[in-house]
């Protein structure tokens, strides 16, 4: 079993560590860099508990191998501080909160890769989330609510 050594920024932090190769970033993230917030719930890339972003792009952080974020920058919940955050209270974005870390990740990037986002891009934005809770429909409003008001 073979190690790496990887360095990436970690919510704007530095993060500099030996990892075996086998090692995914979900479990990376969750046991040795205590992120909980991104949860894994399929283990196969389908639900969206476990969305990061790498490099401004969601990702699902259970798909991917941590040396494959070598040299770049990854975000979790835990570093996210947006406007998202109070729409999703303020609209009713969630119930349980499951879904929530990787929904407030995912709808993030979108506004960041599109902050004039349509009401259809982001229904489309959103489904790789799976939500059995709300019926998406405050969380699309707490999106279109965070858009709006940029």
């Amino acid at each position: 079993m073979s190690r790496h050594r990887i360095r990436f920024t970690l919510n704007d932090e530095p993060v500099d560590m030996t990892v075996p190769a086998e090692r995914l970033l979900v479990d990376l993230l969750r046991e040795d860099l205590g992120k909980t917030g991104t949860k894994d719930g399929c283990s196969v890339g389908v639900c969206g508990l476990c969305t990061v972003q790498v490099d401004g792009a969601p990702m699902s952080a259970c798909l991917l191998l941590a040396t494959q974020v070598d040299g770049a920058a990854v975000r979790t919940i835990e570093g996210l501080a947006s406007p998202l955050q109070d729409a999703f209270i303020e609209e009713g974005g969630f119930q349980c909160g499951i879904c929530t870390s990787g929904q407030l990740i995912a709808a993030d990037a979108l506004l960041r890769a599109k902050p004039e986002a349509t009401d259809a891009e982001i229904a489309d934005w959103q489904m790789g989330n799976l939500c059995r809770c709300t019926g998406y429909y405050g969380i699309a409003r707490a999106i279109a609510k965070a858009r709006d008001a940029r």
